[in-house]
């Protein structure tokens, strides 16, 4: 089914609700780049960055944002969280240069009550001297109903006298928090609709969280009422089970409702991990659109289909999202999966060599050992006999020494195309100094690049036994493309120059397609 193409504002509330999430906390300089990244990459219409009054340092973050988006004319995107305490916060947000205040009023009853302790009469007599300030400060005010969906459960004729007296005055924006998550999409329907009926010509923003797995539902009810504005988080950060994650609003608005907003899809996938790093919180494999496995086909079947007029693929193509899709390599895979792989290394094989290279690959899955793209090469050579695996970089021995109060040391001698180099280093970490020592007979000795490190992952099967195998990911840049190899074994610093190992042996081929290629 298929709606009219509504507009649709999006505030990301990233720096400010997602900073909510327990054990996340940006300094001024992330606050600035995750900002410079959501209004200036994905496009989103308006960012809430801080809470007024919080710290010295989220004044610096705040001041360091709206100068910024002063100068590239942005600055009414900004938004902070103020409160209903007279000029106080009026004053803190003025004076970091922000100029749009979202003023935190209770939307219950019992919110009301029990927190304030005041009468509605009361509150509304507050907020309306707050927004009457803010005007004389020429700040543009919108309003969140706190616990709306509370009060839109036991005590609507409270938030229609909220309304009633606000309506007057020239707040620009009504914001509707389901607070606790406790609605689901058929309640959001429900009240929404309620309040459109009764204020046709209010601008309605609606704010979900997670805690029954419904904010990205309940967006689309929201949307479907009448909301013109919704407020998400990149990655679904936030306080308790998080936010609704823009990715997905964004995929079910665009592919689902036939909306329109002004996000660029294509960047999602960088921003989010942007603020993965940031916040330290990892993004799940599976979250969907940002997930690292969600355009991964692992039955041989799906790759079969993608090959036949592209049987299994959906409206969320990895491309739109700035990705690509990816064929995984274990006990599932079958030929077309192979072939997706071997196709992307420039690899052909008979039907024969195809039998026997799955037979191994599925083998080596019910061991539950992961294989790559970039072992496949190896495999190949193993499984058609061509002798014994003939690695051009053969590590010969190391050692590594760490004791207390000295940096670690690394002595190594490696092997490459039947030469042997010997060389030592010390560096922040066992690991560390064994690449260091790599690195000088790579770019002293040899006088050639070495590939750079650019993330480093380590995992163990579930059950936290201490002799668990140690499994480590190391991703590579090198020569404008970008690359794994993993490592598998009891010792962590072992499986990391394993993984290693695999990555020079990777370079040295095309070190050897260059040198011919001259």
């Amino acid at each position: 089914m298929r709606y009219s193409q509504p507009k649709i504002e999006i505030m990301d509330t990233t720096l400010r609700d997602g900073e909510q999430t327990s054990g996340v906390s940006f300094v001024p300089h992330e606050k600035l780049m995750i900002a410079r990244l959501l209004l200036e990459e994905l496009k989103v219409d308006r960012v809430e960055v801080a809470s007024a009054r919080v710290s010295e340092g989220e004044f610096d973050a705040v001041k360091m944002i709206c100068d910024w988006a002063a100068r590239r004319n942005m600055l009414p995107k900004v938004e902070v969280l103020g409160f209903v305490d007279g000029h106080t916060s009026i004053d803190w947000i003025h004076a970091t240069g922000c100029r749009v205040i979202n003023l935190l009023c209770k939307g219950s009853l019992k919110h009301c009550k029990g927190q304030l302790r005041k009468s509605p009469e009361e509150h509304i007599e507050d907020i309306i001297a707050v927004v009457n300030y803010a005007n004389e400060q020429d700040m543009e005010v919108n309003i969140y109903l706190e616990d709306w969906s509370n009060g839109m459960k036991d005590s609507p004729e409270y938030v229609f006298g909220m309304m009633d007296a606000l309506i007057h005055t020239n707040i620009k924006r009504y914001m509707l928090p389901d607070t606790l998550g406790i609605l689901n999409p058929l309640q959001v329907i429900e009240y929404i609709r309620k309040m459109m009926k009764r204020y046709p010509h209010i601008h309605f923003d609606f704010h979900p969280h997670n805690d029954y797995d419904l904010a990205v539902s309940n967006v689309l009810a929201a949307v479907l009422s009448g909301a013109k504005g919704l407020h998400t988080t990149i990655n679904g950060l936030g306080e308790r089970a998080g936010n609704a994650p823009l990715s997905s609003v964004q995929a079910i608005l665009k592919d689902h409702f036939n909306a329109i907003t002004n996000i660029d899809e294509s960047r999602l996938n960088e921003v989010s991990r942007v603020v993965e790093s940031y916040s330290g919180i990892a993004i799940p494999a599976n979250k969907p659109i940002i997930g690292e496995n969600v355009f991964t086909q692992v039955a041989g079947v799906h790759a079969d289909g993608d090959n036949k007029s592209n049987l299994y693929c959906n409206d969320l193509l990895p491309e739109r999202f700035g990705r690509k899709r990816e064929y995984a390599l274990g006990k599932n895979s079958g030929k077309a999966n192979i072939r997706k792989n071997l196709e992307e290394l420039g690899v052909a094989l008979d039907e024969d060599s195809m039998r026997k290279v799955t037979e191994r690959i599925i083998e080596l899955g019910d061991k539950k050992e992961l294989v790559t793209q970039e072992d496949l090469p190896y495999i190949i050579s193993d499984v058609l006999k061509h002798g014994v695996r003939s690695d051009k970089v053969k590590l010969k021995t190391y050692i590594v020494n760490l004791a207390y109060g000295l940096k670690p040391m690394a002595t190594l001698k490696i092997e490459i195309n039947g030469k042997e180099f010997e060389e030592s280093s010390s560096g922040d970490g066992q690991y560390d100094a064994f690449v260091r020592a790599l690195r000088k007979i790579y770019k002293v000795t040899l006088g050639r690049k070495f590939p750079m490190l650019t993330n480093y992952a380590v995992s163990i099967p579930p059950g936290g036994r201490t002799d668990a195998f140690v499994q480590t990911v190391i991703t590579w840049s090198f020569e404008d493309k970008v690359f794994r190899t993993r490592g598998l074994d009891a010792d962590q610093t072992e499986a990391a120059i394993k993984a290693t190992m695999k990555m020079l042996n990777i370079i040295e081929d095309e070190y050897k397609m260059e040198l011919q290629d001259e």
